[in-house]
């Protein structure tokens, strides 16, 4: 496992958030500044194009009918030497030259040959370093003479206070986004903070839990964890219920062999020539109780109980199951029998479980029936119930919970050992669930197992 695997869930969502928000940020501060240099590109391009205007407005018609700049111009930075804007105007063909004050003490090569009536930007290092921006448009003039002439009219100006406010702007940008970056960073670790603190909850009551100086999950923990903090609790629960049941059994196995124990003791001691058969009769009961006893406290101690986050079972082919090998052992006495349990039930707890529950249950319908039995389920929002009903003769309410009790029987005939019912329900007992007797509209028995739905309300969504 890697060391970002195991490491703080807190640190690894600031250190991805943050990843993203310098990303976010970064890229955002370079599309603006992108958008900032196109824009003081564009808008360069259009003082040069207005100042290409601004020339052509200016211009006079000569004696000669030909173009003519005077040497005072309304954009006083083309008035002013060495102002970053210059201008050059020039006709080759009748020898006509004129540049701006702003070009004094400078060489600058300004003009290149165009078409008329077309604008050409074009990049020019002067001598002395400087890069200027450069417009190039020709225009015809027709003079006295009725004869036109090319004028070449070239405006330029230095990039230098254009990249300075490109500069200025990139430093102001970038240093604003690094402080709003920052507040958002601190921000955004007190809201990861402040949302993670109920899974620091869980973590330190778990500890507690651990040292046992808790015993439960506590706090009203938020939906997501909520369900979460009821598994744990019901884990916690089955548990200590698992571990209080292995003890409880192993008590009562102990006080329970006792007693034949102490008899199989005193037959030993007094046995005499004559009573050998009799001997024998009380040593085959009292080996069969301990049978009994034995079979029974295991069964309490190994049963597994509810449990929020077993996998469920489908219902209806356990069942099946179970009805199809009772047919079989009591093949001499056939029982019709029927289901009437929906496909999508299902039993949330251990396979072995069940068939014990539903063995014990489905016997006793068997033999005690007359000859019908009907196995019936249903699931609602609160749990499982379950019905084993049978035609037989029943069971008398004032004896219900006589046969719940080990080893108590309504029917001496047949043959058992009467700790049945008594497993089913300390079996329907670990799941927090509920048997009840009752009259079946077959005339006989109804024993109807309940289940509650797994959870509990420790832990509150």
């Amino acid at each position: 496992m890697s060391g970002a695997a195991r490491g703080s869930i807190h640190l690894r969502l600031l250190l991805a958030a943050s990843l993203v928000l310098t990303a976010f940020l970064g890229l955002t501060g370079l599309a603006l500044d992108k958008a900032f240099r196109s824009a003081a590109q564009e808008a360069l391009r259009a003082r040069l194009k207005s100042s290409v205007y601004g020339l052509l407005a200016a211009a006079e018609e000569g004696p000669s009918g030909q173009l003519s700049l005077p040497q005072t111009l309304p954009d006083p930075r083309l008035n002013l030497p060495d102002s970053g804007l210059y201008a050059k105007v020039a006709a080759p063909s009748i020898g006509y030259h004129w540049r701006s004050a702003s070009t004094l003490g400078r060489e600058l090569d300004l003009l290149q040959t165009v078409y008329p009536g077309e604008f050409r930007y074009r990049y020019q290092r002067t001598a002395g370093g400087s890069e200027l921006l450069v417009l190039d448009f020709a225009v015809n003039w027709e003079g006295n003479d009725g004869r036109g002439s090319l004028y070449i009219l070239a405006v330029g100006e230095d990039l230098r206070s254009q990249r300075e406010q490109i500069e200025a702007f990139r430093n102001s940008l970038f240093g604003w986004l690094g402080g709003v970056a920052l507040l958002l960073l601190l921000a955004q670790g007190w809201v990861l903070r402040w949302g993670l603190k109920p899974l620091r909850t869980l973590a330190g009551e778990l500890g507690q839990i651990e040292d046992g100086a808790r015993e439960r999950l506590s706090g009203n923990y938020p939906r997501e964890l909520g369900g979460l903090a009821r598994s744990l609790n019901s884990l916690i629960r089955h548990a200590e219920t698992r571990q209080r049941r292995y003890r409880d059994s192993l008590g009562d196995l102990a006080h329970s062999l006792k007693t034949p124990l102490a008899i199989l003791r005193n037959l030993a001691d007094h046995q005499g020539a004559g009573e050998a058969v009799h001997c024998q009769r009380v040593l085959a009961e009292q080996v069969t109780r301990m049978d009994q006893i034995v079979g029974h406290q295991l069964q309490r101690a190994v049963a597994s109980g509810r449990v929020t986050l077993a996998s469920s079972l489908t219902l209806k082919p356990v069942v099946e199951r179970l009805a199809r090998s009772l047919a079989k052992v009591y093949r001499e006495r056939p029982v019709r029998w029927e289901l009437a349990i929906d496909d999508g039930c299902r039993f949330r707890g251990d396979e072995g479980d069940l068939m014990e529950l539903l063995g014990n249950l489905m016997d006793n319908a068997w033999k005690y029936g007359g000859g019908r039995v009907r196995i019936g389920a249903r699931e609602d929002p609160q749990g499982l119930e379950l019905h084993v009903e049978d035609d037989g003769r029943g069971i008398p309410e004032d004896q219900a919970q006589e046969v719940l009790r080990r080893g108590g029987r309504m029917d001496q005939q047949q043959p058992g050992q009467g700790i049945g019912l008594a497993v089913v329900q300390d079996l329907i007992s670990a799941y927090g669930g509920e048997l009840r007797i009752g009259r079946s509209e077959l005339g006989g028995a109804d024993m109807t197992l309940i289940f509650p739905l797994p959870g509990g309300s420790e832990a509150t969504a």
